[in-house]
């Protein structure tokens, strides 16, 4: 699909928000829309939980936070907040999109981006640009500006149920006794990685491999003669050697839901490029 940054929209709510837990719904693009909720006031340890939610039709997607080969990645700007000393986001697990022969990480349909405030002042107030790709038959980098009182007592139980929900489906920490994933290693030809999985536990082709901003994009999981060894492509040219010690993150889906493990790229394998099956 084409980026077409002439469609982009830069949107401001002028006006109050409908109440104290959320923004006014802004149109990102036709039957796209977007807000601010939250779940309710700072909490005891300085935290507040908020979230993007966006409302598109089932076949318009957004991005993960690494988006793929031809995705715009999701970018949210609190610098402009008070009371607010920093942000995590917290990513659901993402849907794997093939279509058109690319690769790209999505979410499809109503989605909830939940993130996590550490609050200074809850007298202080949230106020966020955020950019993301917006995609059906085109693709728009779609902007708003989103502002929310961090103040109030109430709690808000819809949209903490939201909220909740949707960190159901962020992966954690494995925190379930012996790690269900290994060592991560680079091909002697410098074409994959080849990582150790305990396959009774985790889904192999559920497995995505991540970097930091900059890294190579790792492409879809592929079976190895070897077993419980899965194998991703490195996907377009890179100087292979750059990604010794490189720490990457491993997401992946069990029968108990979504977790991730941490690891760090290491030199040599000797599986061959005959792993891939070519």
């Amino acid at each position: 699909m084409r980026i077409q940054p002439a469609l982009a929209l830069c949107l401001f709510a002028a006006g109050l928000p409908a109440h104290a837990g959320e923004t006014p719904w802004q149109e990102l693009a036709p039957g796209v829309s977007i807000r601010l909720i939250s779940a309710g006031p700072v909490d005891t340890d300085g935290k507040a939980l908020l979230a993007l939610e966006i409302d598109m039709p089932d076949d318009t997607k957004t991005y993960w936070r690494v988006p793929g080969e031809t995705g715009l990645p999701t970018e949210l700007d609190f610098s402009a907040s008070t009371g607010i000393a920093g942000h995590t986001i917290h990513w659901p697990y993402p849907l794997r999109d093939q279509s058109g022969g690319y690769l790209d990480y999505v979410y499809y349909g109503h989605t909830v981006l939940p993130f996590e405030l550490d609050v200074t002042d809850p007298a202080g107030r949230v106020d966020v640009s955020a950019t993301l790709g917006v995609c059906s038959d085109v693709c728009v980098p779609a902007q708003a500006r989103l502002v929310l009182p961090l103040g109030g007592d109430a709690n808000d139980p819809a949209h903490a149920l939201r909220i909740r929900q949707a960190l159901a489906d962020v992966p954690i920490a494995w925190d379930r006794g012996e790690e269900p994933a290994g060592a991560v290693e680079i091909l002697e030809d410098g074409s994959a990685l080849a990582v150790e999985i305990d396959s009774d536990v985790i889904e192999p082709g559920s497995l995505i491999v991540s970097g930091p901003p900059g890294a190579p994009l790792f492409g879809v999981p592929q079976k190895s003669p070897q077993e419980n060894l899965v194998l991703l492509p490195i996907m377009g040219k890179t100087d292979n050697s750059a990604l010794e010690g490189m720490q990457v993150d491993l997401s992946f889906m069990t029968a108990m839901g979504a977790y991730e493990v941490s690891r760090t790229i290491e030199a040599g394998t000797e599986a061959s490029v005959d792993a891939l099956g070519q």
